[in-house]
């Protein structure tokens, strides 16, 4: 491991890394800051342009955005009473009644610390407990990998909103589409109609900038609204600060948050929405006399920001380990990695060593790039969640058509990307939920191929999957996992619809 480490560092401190890493921080943080944008978006709209770069400094710029974007969605939760970001809606409890109080960058500068605090405890997690979950390679065939994707596949129950059976169509439709073009096993041509544009099957990439963004685009066409003008950072009221001992004070508040936040990040299909909830809850829980939770307590912003931020890098840690995305960034980043030639999953670490531990490295590092742009560059962020949303939209719009061309210099990935855009977005008015056809598209094939070729060295044999003990624990795994993501969805709708008759309706994103 020491040795790889060695071979990791020369290709991560370079000034290419550093720059993209900061840039990063700071796309992540703009999305995350206005409401109706998220990181997941920019990570879609960005892939396209990160192709002619290394693998280290792409996947550390997009990993960074996804880092920066968490705390943005604190800053208009502060300011306006409107999280940027699902997982932000707890940080607005005490946030917002702070910055009534005219303590606005009190209440951001502890917000600042605390995602900092969490994102740290979730790097280093996932720098050090990713490998060792990785040694358990070596013991995977095409049975193993089989059972793996299925496992993965169940996470559409957490993705699926108030019906599974929505979701299993929608994931079923992603499978659908992943079978396009020619079958790599018989040579037989799928679905293609004809058309020798789809001989190589429909990239990826155009669905997922369909899917995500232009869906989004059409609702914010369709449905955009003024947002409140949010409240200025006071430049000379020395009292609008976060003091030292405040913050000493709220140290023990964010080591429990950054805990629960990484935990349950790692557990595929939760993520930091249930975790900042979840934290926020122990923390009133545990006040002392005088904390006064939803009126501008600092422990209530160093809760719920700690926790969400604590669970960013820790769902990556199934996504590289096990090639499971538990959610829709993770989904969307296993996209990159799989177009900068890296294959997530139990032999990632022994195939691309270095480069993924640059990129672990790489994360404990963009937390520290975020802290110090936050506290730099904050009266500059606030100033840009003022940007009209019709002029982000149009622009938005051009940049993903811009990506879509770039894949193969051709127009008919942009028109796959503007179909899937349409359905996605018709599919959104039935709440039939998109996310699920991303993961159809990655995972249906490493089903199908390793079904196959499980199958051929069983001579046929489905009792394959039972006889081999790891084939049958993901089996088991997969049956638990629906079991407790549809528990678990219970107790966040239960926990939103607490929320939001205390608090109001501004606590949706």
């Amino acid at each position: 491991m020491k040795e790889i480490i060695f071979q990791a560092l020369p290709q991560l401190f370079t000034l290419e890394n550093f720059v993209f890493v900061n840039l990063g921080i700071f796309i992540g943080i703009i999305f995350g800051s206005i409401p109706g944008l998220n990181g997941n978006l920019a990570i879609t709209v960005l892939i396209p342009f990160t192709f002619k770069l290394g693998s280290v400094p792409a996947l550390l710029m997009l990993t960074a955005i996804f880092f920066g974007s968490n705390f943005g969605g604190s800053i208009t939760a502060i300011l306006i009473n409107t999280p940027g970001t699902n997982a932000a809606a707890a940080t607005l409890l005490d946030g917002y009644p702070l910055s009534k109080k005219g303590k606005t960058r009190k209440a951001l500068d502890m917000a600042l610390a605390a995602s900092t605090f969490g994102g740290l405890v979730s790097a280093l997690c996932l720098l050090f407990f990713a490998p060792q979950i990785s040694k358990i390679a070596v013991y995977f065939g095409a049975p193993e990998y089989f059972a793996l994707a299925v496992f993965g596949l169940s996470v559409i129950a957490s993705v699926s909103g108030r019906s599974i059976l929505k979701g299993v169509i929608s994931g079923a439709f992603g499978v659908l589409i992943a079978t396009v073009g020619i079958d790599a096993v018989s040579g037989v041509t799928r679905f293609t109609f004809g058309s020798l544009q789809m001989y190589n099957g429909i990239k990826m990439l155009a669905v997922l900038l369909g899917v995500y963004a232009i869906a989004q685009m059409i609702s914010r066409v369709n449905g955009t609204e003024e947002e409140e003008a949010g409240t200025e950072l006071k430049k000379a009221d020395p009292s609008d600060r976060l003091t030292l001992g405040e913050l000493k004070s709220t140290v023990p508040t964010m080591l429990k948050s950054s805990a629960i936040g990484a935990f349950i990040g790692a557990i595929p299909g939760t993520g930091g929405a249930i975790a900042s909830y979840i934290a926020y809850n122990e923390a009133k829980r545990c006040a002392k006399p005088g904390e006064k939770f939803g009126e501008g307590e600092l422990k209530g912003i160093a809760a719920p920001e700690s926790a969400n931020n604590g669970a960013t890098a820790a769902t990556l840690i199934p996504l590289l380990t096990l090639g499971i995305p538990g959610d829709a960034v993770a989904a969307t980043l296993l996209g990159a990695f799989t177009m900068h030639g890296l294959v997530v999953g139990p032999k990632l670490f022994s195939t691309s060593g270095p480069v993924v531990y640059a990129i672990l490295i790489g994360c404990v590092i963009s937390q520290i790039v975020m802290f110090l742009q936050g506290k730099y560059l904050l009266p500059l962020f606030v100033k840009i969640t003022h940007i009209p949303q019709e002029l982000l939209t149009a622009l938005l719009v051009v940049i993903c058509c811009t990506g879509a061309f770039s894949l193969a210099n051709s127009s008919f990935d942009v028109r796959v990307m503007l179909i899937f855009g349409c359905i996605a977005y018709f599919m959104q008015k039935v709440e039939l939920p998109p996310v699920p056809i991303i993961l159809g598209i990655v995972l249906g094939p490493i089903a199908e191929a390793n079904l196959r070729n499980s199958l051929v060295l069983s001579d046929g044999s489905w009792t394959i999957f039972l006889k081999r003990p790891i084939c049958l624990a993901f089996i088991i795994l997969t049956f638990v996992l629906i079991w407790l993501l549809k528990k678990n969805d219970k107790k966040q709708r239960s926990m939103e619809a607490e929320f939001l008759k205390k608090y109001g309706e501004n606590t949706e994103k």
